[in-house]
């Protein structure tokens, strides 16, 4: 089975448990993460239209969403229709269904056109992408000259002694817990495994800029658990 069917498969297997895990298992420290790209993103002045890659349940949607001025506009684009559907009742919920629109879609092909956006944003979702250097030219193509992208993706630390832990804790642990919840072992033995495959930060940032962004730069957050990537057009 191609890589993006088994990802859109697991996704939409573990929609229901997806949010309660993802707070439990990263200690809520995930909002933090959060919190602090969205800095990066939203403009409280100018209404900006921004497109959110692989959105999953709109965590990330919504937290941008909020920042924003008005008359902005958010599109979420994920390949999972059971992380959506999470997603648009959240929206509805939270009052925004006028200032976020999801879509099924392919990061690979994204179905805009050149130059829609003035921001587009990932969290937590480049190391889902079956082919990272198509998805990374794809959300340039679709950026405005000068529009800005930003990435939150989990890393591995570099400090020896949290490295031990980290990997202590995401493949064993994480595992345990996440197939107890979800009924999904094999979703929760993948999402570490995926992290630990992801090119490490200097690659990753040489990708972008491969890519076509210019200006790119990463911050550490938390160890090195998670890095946030940012680069312009």
């Amino acid at each position: 089975m191609p890589k993006k069917e088994r990802i859109r498969q697991l996704f939409d297997n573990i929609a229901p448990e997806y949010d309660r895990l993802n707070h439990l298992l990263s200690l809520d420290i995930d909002r933090t993460w959060r919190r602090r790209a969205v800095r990066q993103i939203a403009d409280p002045a100018h209404p900006l239209n921004i497109l959110d890659v692989a959105c999953g349940t709109a965590d990330f949607s919504i937290a941008i969403a909020r920042r924003t001025a008005p008359g902005s506009h958010v599109t979420g684009l994920d390949l999972s229709e059971g992380m959506l559907a999470i997603g648009r009742e959240k929206i509805q919920k939270a009052g925004l269904s006028g200032t976020i629109s999801l879509e099924q879609g392919d990061s690979e092909e994204i179905p805009y056109g050149e130059g829609c956006f003035d921001r587009v944003s990932v969290a937590f979702g480049v190391r889902n992408f079956e082919h990272i250097g198509i998805g990374l030219k794809e959300m340039h193509r679709v950026l405005k000259k000068g529009g800005r992208l930003v990435i939150l993706e989990l890393s591995v630390p570099q400090n020896r002694l949290m490295r031990w832990l980290y990997n202590l804790y995401f493949l064993k642990v994480l595992p345990v817990i996440g197939g107890k919840v979800s009924g999904d072992r094999g979703a929760y033995e993948y999402l570490p495994a995926s992290v630990l495959n992801f090119p490490k930060p200097d690659r990753f940032r040489e990708m972008m800029a491969e890519a076509g962004f210019s200006a790119v730069r990463h911050r550490s957050f938390t160890f090195g658990i998670c890095r946030m990537f940012t680069g312009t057009k």
